[in-house]
Parts: structure tokens; sequence; C-alpha cells
């Protein structure tokens, strides 16, 4: 069943992806939305599981929010490095294509344990995976999306979008049919999505966000992130 529901996963994360190409005359509505999607995942979905799931504090300070801090600052410095790495070799410093295709393997690992939840969540029981599989599915959809976007907002070719896509698609298929061999603490797994979490806040308010309102300081954009914002968190709804 847990690979079953993963199948879905994999073909809302190709529906995402194949929304971003799409759109690619309004691209400063497609990153406006992408922004939403990201800040909602982080704020709405994945900082509450990691707080609940993580554990105790760590010098007064939950270990979900350190790992959260230590997230958003390790994708600052990859980048930082990235970019005078390539200024050193005298390319412009503004788009690094090795950040976005760092970000977009962030993505895929974030939905190999997606795949993990979900299996993960049937070994609980039937009615918990079911709520996680809707979560996850449906937000597998913002996944797809912001995996393309990320991959090609940095300057990668298509096909380097495209094959990132597929790879984030398969990934909780793969999660999925490997908690058939094992099962997963609960801990480990809520420290990942502090970490993790940092990262994409990082992207999406460092990055995704100013390049949308870079060209087009438009009404139309500021409503796609709300919009965004406001899809994750009916999905939470939904799913809780």
């Amino acid at each position: 069943m847990a690979v079953f529901v993963a199948l879905g996963a994999f073909l809302m994360t190709l529906v995402g992806g194949w929304t971003a190409q799409r759109v690619t005359d309004r691209r400063h509505l497609v990153l406006g939305l992408a922004g939403g999607l990201m800040l909602g995942v982080v704020g709405l979905d994945l900082l509450p599981e990691a707080l609940r799931a993580a554990g105790g504090e760590i010098f007064g300070v939950p270990a979900a929010l350190l790992l959260f801090v230590a997230g958003f600052l390790a994708a600052h410095l990859v980048e930082r490095l990235l970019a005078v790495r390539q200024t050193a070799h005298g390319a412009a410093e503004e788009r690094v294509p090795q950040v976005g295709l760092t970000a977009a393997a962030a993505m895929v690992g974030h939905s190999l344990m997606d795949g993990v939840a979900i299996g993960a969540a049937f070994q609980v029981g039937g009615g918990m995976g079911a709520a996680v599989a809707i979560a996850v599915v449906t937000h597998d959809f913002a996944d797809g999306f912001n995996t393309y976007t990320l991959t090609s907002l940095y300057g990668n070719a298509r096909r380097k979008a495209v094959a990132m896509l597929i790879a984030d698609a398969l990934a909780p298929v793969v999660g999925a049919a490997s908690t058939l061999l094992f099962t997963l603490p609960e801990q480990p797994l809520g420290c990942y999505l502090g970490f993790f979490g940092g990262v994409l806040l990082y992207l999406a308010a460092a990055e995704i966000l100013p390049e949308a309102h870079h060209d087009h300081p438009a009404r139309s954009t500021l409503l796609c992130t709300v919009a965004g914002v406001a899809f994750i968190w009916l999905v939470v709804g939904v799913a809780g």
C-alpha cells in the first residue's frame, strides 16, 4: 500500500514540474508562487513536524530549531563559496548553476524522506498512513514545481532541470519501498526535517522571492506568493 501511494506522489511531482515548464512567459508569477509554496511547506509542515519529532532541547533551544538555523546558514555558506569560486574563474557572481543543482538535490533528498514517511506511517497503522499520504501526495505538486524552478532559475539547461524533476518524482517510490526493510526512528527524521526547513527558507527568502519581484514588482506576484502559502495551509488542514 505504501509503495502504491508513493506512485501517486510520483505522478503529482511530474505534474508540478510540467506546470512550472508551461508558464515560462509568466516567470515572475511562477517564482512568486514557488516562494509561497516553499514558505508554506517550511512554516506550516516541516517545522511543526520537526519540533514534534526531534526530541529535547540543547542548551535551552529545541534541537529542531538549532538544526533549522544550521540549515539556513549551510545554504548561505554553500552559495557564497560557490559564488566566490565562480568569480575567481572570471564568471559572473549572480547566478551559479551548481547552487540550483545542489538545491534540487536537496529537494530529491526530501522527497526520498517523504516516501520513507509514507512507509513509516503505514507501519503505525492504516489511518496514520492515509493521513500522511494525503499530505505527501498533495504537496509533492509543490516539490515538483519547486525542483524544476530551482534548477532552471540558476541557469541550468532544461535537460538538467527535467533530469532533476524525474529524480524527484522517483524518490518517494524508492523511499516507500525501502521501509519494507527497516523501521525508521522518529528523532533522526525530525532532525532532518528541521535542517532541510532552514535550507528551503533561505532559498525562498534570499533567492526566489527577490528574483520574482526584481523585474515585476506587481501585485499579482505578491498574490501568487500568498496563494502558495494558503495552498499549503489547506493541504496541512485537510491532512490533519
